[in-house]
């Protein structure tokens, strides 16, 4: 089973549909039951795959708590968690930034991702063996103007994934950081507040990234032998050289 969060839009409905395919029976996280009860109907009836789904806030410390003792049959058929909710907002520079979101961001990227981990990891750990996907972005380490704390969570997620590699030493759980580039999804609208016309600029008159060509570098890293780890992907579209180097002149395929 393939436990993923943010599952209800983007690269973790993405993820849903890449390994649903392969015939995974999968456990959904996201915050909007509609999309999430869709979706897994949609799955179960096109694949023949057993979808169970959680639609809850994922910064919630209740939630997981309930969950350890709700789902916990559930959770000990987890082979591997997709860490992928997250989110940016606004993009001020710091000095014009504001409390109520670096908490958003701080317990939507970071605190739901050392919860859902430690929710799984005894489980993982019970039977010696496990995947931890990693969510991150090519901003933890080449930062942008205005990126201040969604890179400070992003370099974050990297640093507990190379921390956990140490600590796991040993046993047979894997640890993989994708790290994309600019991805079209609704990353851009969230970040912007709505902003349609705004966050189409983002991509515009360049070809970003697809969710499903993230979800197809996940899936082939969870699928290596289990005796090889891949550390670390890192995705950018042939137009994006960094975060902030982005040739605008070829049209989108």
């Amino acid at each position: 089973m393939i436990l993923i969060t943010g599952a209800s839009s983007g690269i973790g409905e993405a993820c849903a549909r890449a390994f649903a395919r392969t015939g995974r029976d999968l456990f959904l996280v996201a915050r909007r039951e509609d999309r999430l009860k869709d979706l897994a109907q949609e799955l179960q009836t096109q694949f023949g795959v057993r979808v169970v789904y959680e639609a809850t806030d994922v910064r919630s410390t209740e939630m997981l708590h309930s969950l350890s003792v709700t789902r916990a049959q559930d959770l000990s058929k987890v082979s591997v968690l997709i860490n992928n909710a997250g989110l940016a907002r606004g993009l001020e520079a710091f000095q014009d930034s504001n409390e109520s979101d670096w908490q958003e961001m701080i317990g939507t990227n970071l605190t739901a991702v050392l919860g859902f981990t430690q929710l799984l990891l005894p489980f993982f750990l019970k039977k010696n063996s496990g995947h931890i996907v990693m969510m991150g972005s090519v901003a933890a380490r080449w930062l942008y103007p205005r990126g201040h704390v969604y890179s400070a969570t992003k370099a974050a997620v990297h640093a507990l994934a190379e921390s956990l590699r140490l600590d796991l030493l040993g046993t047979k759980i894997r640890v993989t950081t994708i790290a994309p580039g600019m991805v079209e999804t609704e990353f851009s609208e969230v970040r912007f507040r709505g902003d349609t016309a705004r966050a189409a600029a983002v991509y515009s008159n360049m070809q970003p990234l697809r969710a499903e060509d993230v979800a197809e570098a996940v899936v082939w890293a969870t699928l290596r032998p289990a005796h090889v780890n891949i550390q670390e992907i890192v995705m950018y579209p042939v137009d994006q050289a960094s975060p902030t180097q982005v040739a605008r002149s070829s049209k989108k395929e």
